[in-house]
């Protein structure tokens, strides 16, 4: 009997899995058929990728998603880092609420929320806005993260190294930050990551010539799914995967209390 439902569970875990992968699975195929249609398998090629790096406009659009990620994960791990210390140390009732609204929150109503108060506040749509707005919903992402390397950590330790001498900065720089590592690194891969392939609010807060990947493949996705939209999705979707897997590794050190 036990034997039975552990088949149909592998079943069903395997049909969940096909379901949800299958499609990315066969992004990444049709991005090497030689075909502007992909209606149907023609051949082989790479031609794609050729084309992807001869477009002006999507390498303006890759580098301003690069450029936007980069500025929000550097800030958002410095703020979220203090946030989750705050979070972890001072036990305030309301502060979790406001760190975490932007992560709750969600992405339509933030991005409007952001919109109406960049205008309110005579901000010019751009990489500018866009970098704010990603910084708003990456910081409870560090936070998150910090905390919970926060709450592996040893307070003797601290303790030990301020009997023994140690400023306040000393024992922060040279036991708190050391230990907090892997937290904070792992949440600004999060960022850098949530970052990079949002789309919703920056469809709201960006202005002209401010485009980023997402914004140029949804562009494009309304004429038509050609090859080259396949190529810069398996690109984008490598690059995610390799920041998650980085992140989680980084997290998981973390929360066994290891550097």
């Amino acid at each position: 009997m036990a034997r039975g439902r552990m088949n149909w569970l592998k079943l069903f875990s395997t049909a969940v899995f096909v379901f949800l992968y299958l499609p990315l699975l066969i992004v990444v195929v049709y991005s090497f058929n030689d075909s502007k249609l992909n209606a149907e398998w023609v051949g082989f090629t790479l031609k794609w990728y050729g084309v992807l790096f001869d477009d002006t406009e999507m390498l303006t659009a890759a580098r301003n998603s690069l450029l936007i990620a980069t500025f929000s994960a550097a800030v958002a791990a410095l703020l979220g880092t203090l946030a989750g210390m705050a979070m972890s140390r001072l036990r305030l009732r309301l502060l979790p609420a406001l760190v975490l609204a932007p992560v709750a929150m969600p992405d339509i109503l933030l991005g409007v929320s952001l919109l109406i108060l960049f205008i309110m506040l005579n901000i010019s749509l751009g990489l500018v806005s866009v970098i704010l707005a990603h910084i708003t919903f990456c910081i409870g992402y560090v936070a998150l993260s910090v905390q919970a390397r926060m709450g592996s950590m040893d307070d003797s330790l601290i303790e030990a190294a301020r009997d023994l001498g140690a400023s306040p900065w000393q024992a922060f720089s040279r036991i708190t930050l050391p230990l907090l590592a892997p937290g904070i690194i792992a949440g600004a891969l999060m960022a850098f990551t949530l970052s990079i392939d949002d789309f919703v609010v920056t469809f709201f807060t960006a202005g002209v010539g401010s485009s980023t990947l997402p914004l140029q493949i949804y562009s494009m996705v309304k004429i038509a799914v050609t090859p080259e939209v396949n190529a810069i999705s398996t690109l984008l979707m490598v690059v995610t995967l390799l920041l998650v897997t980085l992140a989680s590794r980084f997290n998981k050190h973390a929360l066994r209390g290891t550097i």
